[in-house]
């Protein structure tokens, strides 16, 4: 059986501030995937519709997340870094993915329970509920193979599969006709494809950054309270000012792992710590085990500022030289077109619309 190039996918939305969770749990394994493998990153600006309509500042949300992205280590002239309504290939392959895809599909998915919940349809936009079909289109109108995800994107990504599945059993024949596609097997069964049956990009488990004022509830760019999190463009002072203030319990930390059970605030400093340290929890904790919160706070502000002072300080510049920040974003554009320009030409032939 032949095989799809493998390319790696992904997108963050212009939606707020970026946050140490957002680093953490998604930039800094885009940096990593890098070194291995073909990548486009991307800024999902026509996603933040679904979000909130109406932006203040859309253009410098786009522009910080490109700036992160650089910032923090990924290379534009090598990968492609983008914003997504620069191709016009992606709304026309989820209008595509719209027809291919069922509306129980779309209600089951768990984002758009949450989203929608307590609201009438009355409420809730198309484009919520369309929102994974998008997703789709975003994936596999580059015909990637891996996407990086957390656990809140799994079943979105598992729709993705369903979509591509049944585009390419839908169109099988035209695809064989047409002379696209390959011979792939989809469990036991050969099944000649046009799209790849994307998957998941797991690299050990992701750090879960809680909320610096609650353990039980994820960092946020929602949270009302701005000492929640930690925002990638805080300056030293704010961050020390930030994890001082985090909230603790009276009790120091413990020597395993296994202590921090029913501890989330401690639980969360730790996991802060082990992350920014490329190290394990209990690792973190033969360090630290038996000592006290104000002997541990200095040394996780020590490390922080050290880890993300140099990145906030690229992402200040960048986004200070806006003319700098679009030409990167306008190149990439450019080639992620050039790239979905094909994948659509083939798309209209095999669907069978006249040229």
């Amino acid at each position: 059986m032949a095989e799809f190039q493998k390319l790696v996918f992904s997108g963050v939305q212009p939606t707020g501030n970026l946050h140490l969770g957002n680093y953490l749990g998604a930039i800094r394994k885009f940096v990593a995937l890098q070194k291995d493998n073909d990548c486009i990153y991307c800024v999902v600006d026509e996603h933040a519709l679904t979000a909130q309509l109406v932006h203040e500042d859309l253009r410098g949300q786009t522009r910080a997340i490109a700036a992160a992205y650089i910032a923090s280590g990924i290379d534009p002239k090598k990968h492609i870094v983008f914003n997504q309504s620069a191709v016009a290939g992606h709304a026309e392959l989820a209008w595509i993915f719209n027809c291919v895809a069922r509306i129980g599909w779309m209600e089951r998915m768990t984002q758009f329970k949450d989203k929608a919940g307590g609201k009438n349809a009355e409420q809730v936009s198309l484009g919520l509920l369309a929102y994974p079909s998008l997703m789709a289109a975003d994936i596999l109108l580059y015909r990637a193979t891996h996407v990086p995800v957390g656990d809140d994107q799994k079943q979105h990504l598992e729709l993705t599969r369903d979509i591509a599945q049944k585009f390419n059993i839908d169109f099988s024949a035209n695809i064989r006709k047409e002379g696209y596609g390959i011979d792939i097997k989809v469990g036991d069964e050969p099944v000649h494809a046009y799209f790849p049956m994307v998957e998941p990009l797991i690299d050990g488990p992701a750090p879960r950054v809680m909320s610096l004022r609650d353990g039980t509830k994820k960092m946020s760019k929602s949270d009302p309270s701005d000492l929640s999190r930690i925002n990638l463009m805080d300056d030293a002072e704010t961050i020390s000012k930030k994890i001082r203030k985090a909230k603790t319990d009276p009790d120091g930390l413990p020597s395993e792992p296994e202590g921090l059970k029913g501890r989330p605030e401690a639980d969360n400093l730790v996991g802060i710590y082990a992350a920014l340290s490329d190290k394990t929890k209990a690792d973190v904790l033969a360090d630290y085990g038996g000592q006290q919160f104000s002997v541990f706070k200095p040394a996780l502000i020590e490390l922080a500022v050290s880890v993300l002072a140099p990145i906030t300080e690229e992402m200040r510049r960048l986004t200070g030289d806006t003319s700098h920040i679009d030409a990167i974003l306008r190149d990439g554009g450019e080639r992620a077109n050039a790239r979905a320009e094909k994948t659509m030409k083939e798309v209209r032939d095999i669907i069978g619309f006249l040229r």
